[in-house]
């Protein structure tokens, strides 16, 4: 290390022993590591700049609150800019360097922000309400602060992770660069309210019935993937499609002419985690397109965003992940056999031709059994002239809310499905998926 650099060092050691000079050393620390470029000059900033945090002895406990609250303001401008927790953690840990704790070190940053928020909103007097879904994804990511205090939060997590103070600090400016420099993306349109409406009128009175129809279908579905029975996962399948379709007609049927706009299409992002992210991508659409929404596939993020009405969105997001996981299972039974024979070389093919066959040959099954289906709700109504305009109606929100979210979307060209026996064996197990024959709702 030369003479200039222990120089740097020291005076950092003496300026951190405040709370306000800690701030600022980190504050021009965070702006070089920030606007670093990609590379080895990030990874020189970050160096440079975890020597002179593990440098600051006398004012270690001081610098430590600093980084979480530097966390809790960068977490901050990532909600204004549209991301939402299991988004944020999904992002970071898809750029992070192999090996690296940023992912975690994020969800801290999550889970002291959210602890920080009922005082700020004490503070402000005012607190908008997030959406219902952002409690289920803190708890899905154990978001939680798990140290005592924030002074003592660096020493707590070197001893966690039992890395000395430089690489803690490296750890620590290499997640504050990456949530600093998260684009804005789409922000999703609030969900229909389950409370009161405005005007003093009461939610539709099938929505403890719809809580209790989803409770069914979710273990219905758990069923169905833990059972080894083919035919009993079939049946198990076939019932929570059924109820997915009688849930989503009754939800159309019974909303209001003339609905607020709180009651229209909503949004949701679901994940498209790699390998072979394009073929999964199209899957979810198909899963979508069938139920009544549209996904907009943004590969660069690694998640698409699906429009549609609440029922909708829960099927199609119940659905995805059984198809997925049951076309998971089918690709690699396949391409075991397929490396067994010798063709090896071939097998990213064999796989990423196999999932793209199945999602394509279950657009195909759905569609059909969403046409099926709609026609008989309509023959068994008692009012079947309101059905298909209602339903047209619907179709019609869910474009244009999609057209006003994303309006520069693209159609993807599809790379990869090339492989004759890829695409035979996926067609194969698509057909063999579990799927119930159309019924009346």
């Amino acid at each position: 290390m030369s003479d200039h650099t222990k120089h740097r060092g020291g005076r950092g050691a003496r300026d951190a022993g405040s709370g306000p000079a800690a701030a600022a050393l980190l504050g021009d620390l965070l702006g070089r590591v920030r606007y670093a470029a990609d590379g080895a000059p990030a990874e020189d900033a970050i160096e440079a700049g975890a020597s002179l945090l593990a440098a600051a002895a006398p004012g270690w406990e001081a610098m430590s609150t600093a980084v979480v609250a530097a966390a809790v303001d960068a977490v901050r401008r990532c909600w204004a800019g549209g991301w939402h927790p299991a988004d944020l953690e999904r992002i970071v840990r898809r750029n992070a360097p192999a090996g690296s704790p940023a992912a975690a070190l994020a969800i801290d940053a999550i889970a002291a922000e959210h602890a920080r928020r009922p005082r700020a909103a004490a503070a402000s007097g005012a607190d908008a309400p997030r959406d219902p879904r952002w409690r289920a994804q803190l708890d899905a990511l154990d978001a939680r602060v798990w140290w005592d205090a924030d002074a003592g939060y660096l020493d707590a997590l070197a001893a966690r992770r039992r890395t000395s103070r430089f690489e803690t600090a490296c750890d620590v400016l290499t997640a504050l660069r990456l949530l600093a420099r998260l684009p804005r993306i789409t922000p999703l349109p609030p969900p229909a309210p389950s409370g009161p409406a405005p005007s003093g009128r009461s939610a539709p009175a099938g929505g403890t019935a719809a809580s209790r129809a989803l409770g069914r279908i979710r273990g219905l579905l758990a069923k169905a993937e833990a059972t080894t029975f083919a035919e009993e996962a079939e049946a198990l399948t076939a019932k929570a499609q059924e109820l997915m379709a009688r849930h989503s007609i009754d939800e159309a049927l019974l909303a209001r002419p003339g609905a607020r706009a709180a009651d229209g299409p909503s949004a949701i992002r679901i994940g498209i985690e790699g390998p072979y992210e394009q073929a999964r991508a199209l899957l979810l659409d198909a899963v979508a397109a069938a139920n009544r929404c549209q996904a907009v596939w943004a590969a660069d993020l690694g998640f698409s965003t699906v429009v549609g009405f609440p029922p909708d969105l829960e099927a199609t997001e119940l659905l995805h992940t059984s198809l997925l996981l049951q076309a998971t299972a089918a690709m690699h039974r396949a391409a075991d056999a397929h490396h067994a024979r010798g063709r090896s070389r071939r097998t990213r093919d064999f796989r990423q031709t196999f999932l793209i066959a199945y999602a394509d040959r279950i657009r195909t099954r759905l569609s059909a059994a969403t046409a099926a289906a709609t026609a008989a709700a309509t023959a068994a109504s008692a009012d079947p002239d309101r059905l298909l305009p209602v339903l047209a109606a619907r179709d019609l929100a869910v474009r244009e809310t999609t057209g006003a979210l994303f309006p520069d979307t693209a159609p993807v060209r599809l790379r990869g499905a090339h492989d004759p026996a890829g695409w035979h064996h996926g067609t194969t197990a698509a057909d063999q998926a579990h799927l119930p024959p159309p019924k009346s709702s």
